[in-house]
């Protein structure tokens, strides 16, 4: 492991004690075999001025769930170090008061809360410390007889301390193991089945030891036999066809359903994750614990691993049954897995959120990679059942999830959208990516990327929707990238060149019912397999005013949308037993589209002899209707309030006379 140290970087920062607590921990943060998204913490004492004037020693400690790779000064609370010491001689404090007394000793009562370790970095007598996760030292302690091999590989350079519930009993254990160190000798603590701590009299020191002493622990894993290369690769990575497709979609659902909720699920399917799915003892491996204590409250203490029917089902009730004999009295968890081990093809990662499933697929990319460096050097040993259950449920831990924003009314559900660059589609890809769906939206136009790019979970595809086969590829992409389709808008459509029937050019007619009506049709067909497999699957098709109320010189756009309509009436016959539901709306007269320029409006304002505000709003109801409009009703019906509903057309034109 390299030192990322740059002393012109360093001093750029500033040199004051927490302008270097900053810069160091960004350091560390920024290396995922050390940190992994909000795991470790740091700190640093410094003396500094109260509101009153008055000189007060503090900790600055890592604000409970920040992450140190992107961490700022705010990320840091300041501490009364006197009030964190006391806390360390109480003979026993629940978490509960401890989090409060740390509360109340901040000299700003709106920081952040102090992370759980506090106590312990403050009872450590230097200036720096650093607390991470390091993949090589976990793999060397997490091993039949670590202890051994932590003495062995650092000798007196170190202090062991024995596996202990983090937070107070920690900090109370340190202290009492390093009360009579020498710290001219003492470079760090190792932590078993948790981590590492160093510390040093600067920023500097402390980072570099750090370094040092997981280097250490690198090439210790390297002489048993478990370097680097011992993590399987397969020759290339796995690519899913239709039938894993199909497959990771029902798996999908399945655990959506044990979870109460739609979650995304992210394959890897990487040449890495592939070589681990390859080994035979892949489950067996992967099942006995989380890396770290940590990890249980994202990862749970094992993955799920598929390759019969009832994997999921059988997973919860091994869940349940161990929450009855484990923590019993305790509110029970949901008994979904968090990720899978999937034989031959790879892993997956399931969350409600796309920055979730993002964390939990990249501490899954490091659990297989560190658990086969174990293995290899001596035998994958983790922590018992009981341990990882405690910190799973442990109300500090949880709190960190408990905080999370609401969730909104389509999170982790998956949609696609066609004709989504522009006007009505994009409205629509839009609302339901800001209530909480993931969205890809297909598109003829090359802006398509750019229009809806930018956002994580709402993405455009150029993708012309008569090319058949480039269609269905699109299709199963989504699936690839989150685990299934939940909802589809079918939108895309034009309006050709007027003409009365004995004047109608075959072209115009022909592309008419190809992109109004047989494009939408291979989109459906497309999707079907993965709606069957979605959750609260719902279809929802753009038709027009001119179903019900056509004009004369528009037949090839009125008969292609009038198709569209039988088109959903069938659709929903078929699919209601699959619990599909396949509705469709008829939009009119929406005008803040690229087809409406000022100068159209006023052309077709004139011909009525109305003002252009007349004549958008020449309905029953005198209001204007906007592409959010019919993005608002298109989201509604994808949502469970239209759940009981298929089968239906709905106006969304103000109220029309003709048709009423």
């Amino acid at each position: 492991m390299q030192s990322l140290w740059n002393s012109d970087d360093a001093a750029a920062c500033g040199s004051d004690t927490l302008s270097q607590r900053v810069y160091s921990s960004r350091l560390l943060g920024q290396n995922p075999a050390l940190v992994l998204h909000g795991g470790g913490n740091t700190s640093a004492k410094d003396t500094i001025p109260d509101f009153f004037g008055n000189d007060v020693e503090v900790l600055y400690i890592k604000g409970s769930g920040g992450d140190l790779a992107t961490i700022g000064p705010d990320g840091f609370p300041a501490v009364k170090l006197d009030v964190l010491l006391r806390l360390a001689e109480l003979p026993t404090l629940s978490d509960a008061e401890m989090v409060r007394q740390q509360r109340a000793a901040m000299l700003d009562p709106y920081g952040p809360n102090p992370s759980i370790e506090a106590v312990v970095h403050a009872v450590l007598p230097h200036k720096f410390v650093d607390h991470t996760h390091s993949d090589a030292v976990i793999a060397l302690t997490n091993q039949p007889h670590g202890a051994a091999l932590v003495r062995e590989t650092w000798g007196d350079r170190v202090i062991v301390v024995p596996y202990v519930m983090p937070g107070f009993f920690l900090a109370k254990a340190v202290r009492e193991l390093t009360q009579e160190a020498d710290w001219s000798k003492v470079e760090g603590l190792i932590l078993m089945h948790h981590g590492i701590f160093t510390f040093g009299a600067d920023a500097r020191e402390s980072y570099e030891r750090m370094i040092r002493l997981v280097t250490e622990a690198e090439n210790a894993l390297a002489q048993r036999g478990g370097g680097p290369e011992k993590a399987a690769v397969a020759d290339a990575p796995n690519v899913l066809d239709a039938n894993a497709l199909r497959e990771l979609a029902a798996v999908r659902r399945e655990v959506s359903k044990t979870r109460g909720k739609a979650v995304l699920a992210f394959t890897d399917t990487s040449a890495e994750a592939a070589g681990f799915a390859a080994r035979a003892d892949a489950g067996p491996l992967a099942t006995r614990g989380t890396l770290t204590p940590d990890h249980s409250i994202r990862m749970k203490r094992a993955p799920v691993v598929l390759g019969v029917d009832s994997a999921i089902s059988d997973f919860a009730a091994a869940y349940q049954e161990s929450h009855g004999r484990l923590q019993s009295g305790q509110p029970a968890l949901d008994a979904a897995p968090r990720w899978a081990v999937w034989p031959g093809k790879g892993t997956i990662a399931f969350d409600t959120t796309l920055n979730g499933a993002a964390i939990i697929a990249d501490i899954a990319r490091h659990t297989v990679r560190t658990i086969q460096q174990a293995e290899a050097a001596g035998g994958w040993s983790a922590l018992p059942e009981r341990d990882l259950f405690e910190i799973e449920h442990w109300d500090l831990e949880q709190a960190k999830l408990k905080s999370a924003p609401a969730a909104k009314s389509l999170q982790g559900k998956i949609a696609i959208v066609s004709g989504a660059a522009a006007g009505i589609g994009r409205a629509i890809a839009e609302e339901l990516h800001a209530q909480g769906a993931m969205v890809t939206g297909f598109d003829l136009n090359p802006e398509t990327p750019v229009r809806l790019g930018g956002r994580p979970g709402l993405t455009g595809k150029v993708l012309n929707l008569t090319d058949y086969p480039a269609v269905q590829q699109a299709v199963e992409d989504v699936v690839r990238l989150y685990g299934g389709v939940d909802i589809l808008v079918s939108n895309a459509g034009i309006f050709t060149a007027g003409a009365n029937f004995e004047d109608m050019d075959p072209g115009n007619w022909a592309k008419s019912l190809e992109v109004n009506l047989t494009s939408h049709m291979k989109l459906l067909q497309f999707c079907v397999p993965y709606l069957k497999k979605g959750i609260d699957p719902a279809a929802v098709f753009v038709g027009s005013r001119n179903v019900a109320a056509p004009g004369a010189g528009a037949g090839s756009y009125s008969c292609a949308k009038a198709a569209v309509t039988q088109l959903v009436r069938v659709a929903a016959l078929e699919l209601a037993g699959d619990g599909v539901r396949v509705n469709i709306i008829h939009p009119d007269a929406v005008f803040d589209t690229e087809l409406w320029t000022p100068e159209a409006l006023t052309r077709s304002a004139e011909r009525y002899n109305m003002t252009v505000e007349q004549y958008k709003t020449r309905n029953l109801m005198k209001t204007e209707i906007r592409s959010r409009d019919v993005a608002a009703m298109v989201a509604a019906m994808a949502s469970p309030l239209f759940g009981k509903t298929t089968g239906a057309q709905i106006p969304v034109d103000g109220g029309n006379d003709r048709v009423i």
